[in-house]
Protein backbone atom coordinates (compact mmCIF):
# COMPACT_ATOMS: atom_id res chain seq x y z
CA UNK A 1 0.00 0.00 0.00
CA UNK A 2 1.51 3.68 -0.57
CA UNK A 3 1.05 6.22 1.04
CA UNK A 4 1.54 9.95 0.24
CA UNK A 5 2.56 11.23 3.57
CA UNK A 6 6.22 12.10 3.72
CA UNK A 7 7.90 9.87 6.26
CA UNK A 8 9.36 12.67 8.23
CA UNK A 9 6.69 16.44 8.35
CA UNK A 10 8.19 19.65 8.58
CA UNK A 11 7.15 21.45 11.67
CA UNK A 12 6.98 25.55 11.34
CA UNK A 13 6.73 27.75 13.75
CA UNK A 14 4.72 30.89 13.60
CA UNK A 15 6.94 34.50 13.33
CA UNK A 16 7.02 37.65 11.51
CA UNK A 17 7.32 36.61 8.00
CA UNK A 18 4.08 34.07 8.87
CA UNK A 19 2.44 34.60 11.78
CA UNK A 20 -0.47 33.05 13.21
CA UNK A 21 -2.88 34.48 16.20
CA UNK A 22 -5.99 33.08 17.33
CA UNK A 23 -8.03 35.24 19.61
CA UNK A 24 -12.07 35.01 21.11
CA UNK A 25 -14.72 36.17 18.34
CA UNK A 26 -16.27 38.92 19.92
CA UNK A 27 -19.68 38.13 18.21
CA UNK A 28 -22.26 34.69 17.92
CA UNK A 29 -21.27 32.53 14.77
CA UNK A 30 -24.20 30.62 13.16
CA UNK A 31 -23.39 28.50 10.32
CA UNK A 32 -26.29 27.21 8.27
CA UNK A 33 -26.49 24.47 5.54
CA UNK A 34 -29.37 23.30 3.75
CA UNK A 35 -31.95 25.87 5.92
CA UNK A 36 -30.34 23.96 9.22
CA UNK A 37 -28.59 25.54 11.77
CA UNK A 38 -25.00 23.21 11.83
CA UNK A 39 -23.44 25.26 14.63
CA UNK A 40 -24.49 28.18 16.58
CA UNK A 41 -21.58 29.55 19.11
CA UNK A 42 -20.95 32.18 21.47
CA UNK A 43 -17.08 30.85 21.75
CA UNK A 44 -15.82 30.74 17.88
CA UNK A 45 -12.22 31.72 18.16
CA UNK A 46 -10.73 33.32 15.07
CA UNK A 47 -7.69 32.11 13.71
CA UNK A 48 -5.56 34.76 11.54
CA UNK A 49 -2.61 33.24 9.57
CA UNK A 50 -0.39 35.36 7.54
CA UNK A 51 -2.56 37.30 4.03
CA UNK A 52 -5.28 34.74 4.46
CA UNK A 53 -8.60 35.26 5.19
CA UNK A 54 -9.79 34.51 8.42
CA UNK A 55 -11.30 31.65 10.07
CA UNK A 56 -13.50 31.15 12.51
CA UNK A 57 -13.26 27.94 14.33
CA UNK A 58 -16.35 26.64 16.66
CA UNK A 59 -16.31 24.38 19.43
CA UNK A 60 -17.69 20.97 18.92
CA UNK A 61 -19.81 21.29 21.22
CA UNK A 62 -21.66 24.21 19.70
CA UNK A 63 -21.90 22.26 16.67
CA UNK A 64 -24.49 19.78 15.57
CA UNK A 65 -22.35 16.57 14.46
CA UNK A 66 -25.21 14.23 13.99
CA UNK A 67 -25.45 16.91 10.60
CA UNK A 68 -21.97 15.88 9.61
CA UNK A 69 -20.02 12.89 8.48
CA UNK A 70 -16.11 12.06 8.33
CA UNK A 71 -15.11 11.33 5.00
CA UNK A 72 -11.24 9.88 4.32
CA UNK A 73 -10.08 12.81 3.08
CA UNK A 74 -7.06 14.81 5.31
CA UNK A 75 -4.45 17.51 4.71
CA UNK A 76 -1.37 18.66 6.68
CA UNK A 77 -0.25 22.39 7.12
CA UNK A 78 3.77 22.54 8.45
CA UNK A 79 1.81 25.45 11.31
CA UNK A 80 -1.18 23.89 12.33
CA UNK A 81 -0.71 19.96 11.90
CA UNK A 82 -2.90 16.80 10.04
CA UNK A 83 -6.72 18.17 9.31
CA UNK A 84 -9.70 15.92 9.13
CA UNK A 85 -12.48 16.20 7.59
CA UNK A 86 -16.20 16.10 7.46
CA UNK A 87 -18.87 16.28 4.97
CA UNK A 88 -22.60 17.56 5.31
CA UNK A 89 -25.09 15.23 3.87
CA UNK A 90 -27.84 17.78 3.81
CA UNK A 91 -25.81 20.17 1.81
CA UNK A 92 -25.53 18.06 -1.26
CA UNK A 93 -22.26 17.56 -3.48
CA UNK A 94 -21.15 21.12 -2.93
CA UNK A 95 -20.73 20.26 1.23
CA UNK A 96 -18.66 17.52 0.69
CA UNK A 97 -15.10 18.31 2.98
CA UNK A 98 -16.89 21.53 4.02
CA UNK A 99 -15.81 21.20 7.64
CA UNK A 100 -11.97 20.33 8.89
CA UNK A 101 -10.33 20.12 12.35
CA UNK A 102 -7.08 19.65 13.60
CA UNK A 103 -7.99 17.13 15.95
CA UNK A 104 -4.06 16.94 17.42
CA UNK A 105 -2.82 20.55 16.26
CA UNK A 106 1.03 21.79 17.02
CA UNK A 107 1.14 23.84 19.91
CA UNK A 108 1.03 27.39 18.41
CA UNK A 109 -2.27 26.73 17.80
CA UNK A 110 -3.26 24.35 20.82
CA UNK A 111 -6.01 26.33 21.55
CA UNK A 112 -8.13 24.84 18.07
CA UNK A 113 -8.32 21.25 19.54
CA UNK A 114 -12.01 20.57 19.51
CA UNK A 115 -12.78 22.90 16.98
CA UNK A 116 -14.24 22.55 13.46
CA UNK A 117 -13.99 25.13 10.82
CA UNK A 118 -15.91 25.18 7.77
CA UNK A 119 -15.55 26.23 3.74
CA UNK A 120 -17.52 29.60 3.17
CA UNK A 121 -18.23 28.39 0.10
CA UNK A 122 -18.97 25.08 0.69
CA UNK A 123 -22.01 26.24 3.51
CA UNK A 124 -25.22 28.21 2.90
CA UNK A 125 -23.39 31.44 5.38
CA UNK A 126 -21.36 31.83 8.38
CA UNK A 127 -22.63 35.18 9.68
CA UNK A 128 -21.12 36.91 12.97
CA UNK A 129 -23.71 37.98 14.37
Amino acid sequence: MTTNKPATRTVKIPDASHPITVTPTPKRVVVTVAGKIVADSRNALTLREASYPPVQYIPRQDVDMTLLTRTDHASYCPYKGDASYFSIPAGGARAANAVWSYETPYEAVASIKDHVAFYPDRVDSIEER
